[in-house]
């Protein structure tokens, strides 16, 4: 009595047997064998096999998914990603004895049947009453290529997979309506050219040209012949004749290909037992799948890509159409990404911070000009190994691209936009402010956009040591940070017109919400990111034009045709003078301000430090007229860890500051990156100081390294680097306040 399987269901002897005798009724063997080629398929039987008419005539084959590799920008690669490896050839591009070896051990009859075999067929029931089970299959090249297409479509949806891949009779007769149709539109070489690209060799390997590289280091069109025979044996069963796991079995299965070729007459008895005698030589190449390979700590600019094609309307219409399209890769993507820019970056990013760190480091180099990304680093490793210190948090970007829930308070860093705002309102540089330490201003002091009052309450805003008092004009306070001053200088200039002057530049909340109208923004209250950073200071590079941010140059389907990329904006933010009025301001921060010990000394540079409240974050950002880089340090966890009292890569800090740890982190950066051929200035431009009053007081230079003695404290004969101002030329001062910010102040030094 015929065995039933242990589920229920008919044993394959039965499904067979019902099959062929349900379908040789129909007429639908009997078309798909004598009459394949004519066209006349008999197939207008109503009733004869239930829903066989209603099945759809057309086979929709999806794009086979593929390798896509990122490219630098010098042609370079930083990474390949991919659902599944694979890398599609054309039938030309695969070797003779590999296309002999499928056929011989898949379907030996595949030039002389049609969408089915009948001798087969009948061949294998035979073969399986005999054994009293399943011995031997009937299904053809074909119908084994229309089933691999049903499980390319599934993806990685394992219900999907499981209908794909069931055994039963309405399957097959499926199977076999779209047999049919294959082999009328496809003929018999397309047909073995899609299969073989589309079959899994194990191993992680799809398609032959994947699996000859993976097995032996070479292309499908090299394989010799006892290599294809090794592949061609994998078909069956890629676990069990896998060769790197048991090389044992697949001779065995290797040499019963080879058999088959010679009994079918594909090779000469004498090559058969040749190649039998040669050992499998495997050439192993290990698969390097996915950001976490990216070359020179570049994993979190290849995740960046990512985003970007998953989210961007140019890559497809829908979330789900982007998504589809990055899994279905087979692209070829060409970044901004300077080879040399992101190796200088990831060398400073992990040179003073290490990746077991308390806290960690962000460097962005972004082109002035262009908005093109150079270089995105950290000091923890791309990847999911917690115990290794990885993380997938991307600290450079907001949260929509990858980057953390809220982004970082900028410090001292915002102070720039708001005195490009007063620029840009015909305020002088000369305009100066006499306060003492500490301030209070009233709640009406500040209005938004739309004219009403931006708080209720009186704001106080105060510096960090009580000795930073007295006149201070805007040179002056940007190089020695004074937030007294810029507290005024925001009043003067107008909180709309400032926050305006910060969308203008580029500056962007690292949550994605509108900035705040709050006073303490110019104090760096509100949270945004490296990238965002460096951009706005490109600007100022880039004499008052912003340029939107840039990460791809190029995209190239595997047909061959390009996909439109999204194109950097550049838009007019301020005037040529106001940036060049900045520019020359904050070359005094690099020579002789809280950023002095981070400058360079071979070319045009500036620069900006700041501090946030408690040391939580600690920034520079700087530029020269061709680069513009922000490095930041800080907490990437849950909870914020005040950077007093700490030790980071090593180094004792009793306080970290903007100039003393992203200071020189960020000039061995620009050092890196930078030719020493090229040394671009920036445009001269005179800028106006407040007339000289007199001031003998002598104060601490609080932004020097406390970790390092002298360094930074001004010597005799130096004279003073902000003259005509009313405070000691040792002052590089201002803690950033009180403010009353997104986390309730931006307490933000230098």
């Amino acid at each position: 009595m015929p065995k039933k399987r242990s589920g229920g269901g008919l044993t394959t002897t039965q499904q067979a047997a019902k099959f062929l005798g349900v379908a040789a009724l129909s007429g639908v063997v009997l078309a798909g064998i004598a009459l394949p080629a004519a066209g006349a398929l008999g197939l207008a039987a109503k009733g004869t096999v239930d829903g066989f008419d209603e099945i759809p005539a057309n086979l929709k084959t999806p794009p086979l998914s593929q390798r896509t590799t990122i490219l630098d920008n010098q042609g370079g690669q930083i990474a390949t990603v991919y659902s599944r490896d694979r890398t599609v050839v054309p039938l030309t591009k695969i070797s003779p004895y590999m296309q002999k070896a499928i056929i011989a051990i898949e379907d030996a009859r595949f030039y002389e049947h049609g969408a089915v075999d009948l001798k087969g067929i009948l061949r294998a029931m035979n073969r399986n009453v005999q054994a009293g089970g399943t011995a031997q299959g009937a299904s053809t090249l074909t119908q084994q290529y229309v089933k691999n297409v049903f499980v390319e479509e599934a993806g990685d949806d394992p219900t999907k997979v499981a209908q794909a891949t069931q055994q039963t009779l309405g399957r097959k007769v499926q199977e076999l309506k779209y047999a049919i149709q294959v082999e009328e539109e496809l003929g018999k070489k397309k047909i073995l050219e899609n299969y073989l690209n589309i079959t899994f060799f194990g191993q992680q390997a799809y398609g032959v040209e994947a699996a000859s590289q993976r097995y032996f280091s070479k292309s499908a069109k090299d394989l010799k012949l006892e290599e294809a025979a090794m592949l061609a044996g994998i078909v069956q069963s890629p676990s069990r004749y896998d060769p790197v796991n048991d090389k044992e079995e697949a001779t065995k299965r290797r040499n019963t290909v080879i058999q088959r070729m010679a009994d079918v007459g594909d090779i000469s008895p004498e090559e058969a037992a040749k190649a039998k005698e040669t050992p499998i030589k495997l050439k192993v190449k290990r698969p390097k799948n996915g950001c976490i390979t990216a070359v020179s700590g570049s994993g979190f600019f290849c995740d960046y890509v990512r985003q970007i094609v998953t989210s961007d309307p140019a890559f497809g219409k829908t979330a789900k159409d982007r998504a589809k399209l990055w899994a279905t890769g087979g692209l070829t993507i060409k970044t901004t990404l300077d080879p040399r820019s992101q190796a200088a970056s990831n060398n400073a990013a992990t040179s003073l911070v290490n990746e077991d760190d308390k806290v960690a480091t962000s460097v962005v180099q972004v082109q002035p000009g262009t908005g093109k990304i150079l270089a995105m680093a950290q000091s923890r490793p791309y990847g999911l190994d917690a115990s290794k210190h990885q993380t997938v948090l991307n600290l450079s970007v907001d949260h929509k691209m990858g980057g953390s829930y809220a982004g970082f308070q900028v410090g001292s860093t915002f102070k720039p936009i708001t005195a490009a705002a007063a620029l840009e309102e015909g305020i002088s540089p000369a305009q100066s402010f006499t306060t003492d330490h500490k301030i209070t201003l009233p709640a009406d002091a500040f209005h938004n956009c739309k004219g009403e009052p931006a708080d209720t309450i009186p704001w106080n805003v105060e510096n960090e040591l009580e000795s930073e008092k007295g006149t201070f004009d805007m040179t002056s306070a940007l190089g020695k940070s004074v937030n007294t001053y810029f507290a005024k200088l925001e009043q003067r200039a107008g909180l709309c017109e400032t926050i305006t002057m910060a969308k203008k530049v580029g500056y962007n909340r690292g949550d994605n919400k509108p900035l705040l109208q709050n006073p303490a923004t110019t104090l760096g209250g509100q949270e945004s990111t490296p990238l965002a950073m460096a951009s706005v200071y490109a600007t100022f590079a880039n004499r008052g034009t912003y340029c939107t941010p840039i990460a791809i140059q190029s995209v190239t389907k595997p047909d061959g045709k390009h996909i439109d990329v999204p194109k950097s904006q550049c838009n007019r933010a301020m005037s040529e003078h106001s940036a060049d009025t900045i520019n020359q301001m904050l070359k005094g921060v690099v020579e002789d301000g809280t950023g002095k010990s981070a400058g360079l000394s071979d070319r045009d540079n500036a620069g900006k430090t700041g501090t946030t409240d408690e040391r939580i974050n600690a920034w520079f950002v700087g530029y020269t007229p061709n680069l513009s880089t922000a490095v930041w340090v800080g907490s990437d966890g849950a909870h914020q860890i005040p950077m007093s009292n700490i030790t980071i890569g090593g180094q004792y800090y009793e306080d970290v500051c903007g100039g003393c740890l992203p200071g020189p982190i960020w000039r061995t950066a620009m050092t890196g990156s930078l030719n020493a051929s090229e040394t671009p200035a920036f445009t001269p431009v005179d800028v106006p100081r407040a007339k000289p009053k007199e001031d003998k007081d002598k104060n601490k230079d609080r932004d020097r390294d406390k970790n390092k003695p002298g360094e930074g404290d001004d010597k005799p004969g130096d004279g003073d680097p902000f003259p005509g101002i009313s405070i000691s030329p040792d002052l590089i001062g201002g803690n950033d306040g009180n403010g009353r910010g997104q986390n309730d102040g931006g307490t933000n030094g230098p």
